[in-house]
């Protein structure tokens, strides 16, 4: 089976979060038979901070102009038995026109972004990755989250079939690994900085660092302003490559995951980070959102703090609790949530829509 991507990036991790799903799914769907095509606009901000160069499992094209790209495009598109536009791709509205007149095969939006997609339809403004007529022409939609956003995708961008396809890990790539000195902290947070996520952090991390001067805590990222209410006992890490993460993971007692504003109102829509947090053995802390327990149960793979009193509370957890928490939280990630599980239920989604039949949902959603 052929498939072609028109996506916002697989070769740089640098600020989002599509890179590192695409190479965990990828590299599972090659390994099931597909053969894949990625084709990539070359924006100059990716372009400097690209840290991947071949693709395991399938094959990058990145072009510099979509008129440049267009007649390969094409002849890809007539031979791909499914074609796949995401939400963030810089070409996605000419992507789906050409889907729409050249694909023979199952043309499919995958919304990486739901809740902001979501959320600026709210406020009046239709998200440049979708043309007037939505999503109506599309024989399947897939989400990045599920519950309502399900509802809400059809109701308003006129989507026919819409599926959750949650996010994952890909265990070969993130394991437990050897802590590192510069990465040591009590708590730590790996992420880009989002003012939608300002207020959960100096919750949960800038005030719990305030309280706590004899603890240690640690962000890794990008796009920090230099107006973030720093601390002595706060150290920053540059954005750290996917390599790099195990190793931040696992050098700190607890990390730490903040969702952002839209996604933690929505709901059902887990950062992959809490999954590649899990795989390489850390303990989370995490704020609430609805539908958290159907992806880890809290209290006891995942502790779900809401205040500053709370993040102090975990962080003074005696150790065998955090280790019984890591173990679980690992042994569940590794049965529900890797790059392969995702890859089996796109798999068998795909499958389904293409012989007419009602795709089942890949996970049970807990009430």
């Amino acid at each position: 089976m052929r498939m072609v991507i028109f996506g916002l990036t697989v070769t740089s991790s640098w600020g989002n979060g599509h890179a590192t799903l695409w190479r965990g799914l990828i590299r599972a769907l090659g390994g099931m038979g597909w053969s894949i095509t990625f084709f990539e606009h070359d924006t100059p901000y990716y372009a400097r901070t690209r840290d991947l160069h071949h693709l395991d499992g399938g094959d990058i094209v990145v072009y510099p102009d979509w008129e440049v790209i267009r007649q390969i495009a094409e002849h890809a598109i007539e031979q791909a038995d499914v074609v796949i536009v995401t939400s963030y791709c810089p070409d996605a509205v000419d992507a789906s026109l050409l889907a729409q007149s050249a694909c023979r095969g199952l043309k499919v939006f995958y919304d990486l972004d739901t809740p902001v997609t979501l959320a600026r339809i709210e406020q009046g403004e239709l998200p440049a990755y979708f043309g007037p007529e939505g999503l109506r022409d599309f024989d399947l939609v897939l989400s990045y989250t599920g519950g309502t956003a399900i509802d809400a995708l059809k109701t308003t961008l006129g989507a026919r079939l819409v599926m959750p396809l949650y996010g994952h890990v890909d265990p070969e790539r993130h394991r437990p690994a050897e802590p590192r000195a510069e990465f040591a902290g009590d708590l730590s947070y790996l992420g880009t900085y989002a003012a939608d996520r300002q207020a959960g952090m100096e919750r949960l991390l800038v005030r719990p660092a305030l309280r706590l001067p004899e603890r240690r805590f640690v962000i890794g990222g990008a796009q920090y302003p230099l107006e973030f209410p720093w601390s002595e006992n706060i150290f920053f890490v540059r954005h750290l490559p996917p390599a790099d993460h195990p190793a931040f993971f696992c050098s700190s007692r607890l990390t730490l995951n903040v969702t952002r504003e839209a996604m933690a109102r929505r709901g059902w829509c887990p950062s992959g980070r809490l999954f590649e947090a899990a795989a390489c053995g850390a303990a989370i802390v995490t704020d609430a959102w609805p539908g958290l327990s159907s992806f880890f149960k809290p209290g006891s793979e995942i502790i779900v703090a809401d205040t500053t009193d709370d993040l102090v509370a975990a962080l003074h957890l005696p150790d065998s609790d955090i280790d019984e928490i890591r173990r679980r939280a690992r042994e569940r990630v590794l049965d529900e949530h890797t790059s392969a599980v995702r890859a089996r239920d796109l798999d068998r989604i795909l499958s389904d829509a293409r012989h007419g039949s009602t795709p089942q949902q890949p996970l049970k959603e807990a009430v």
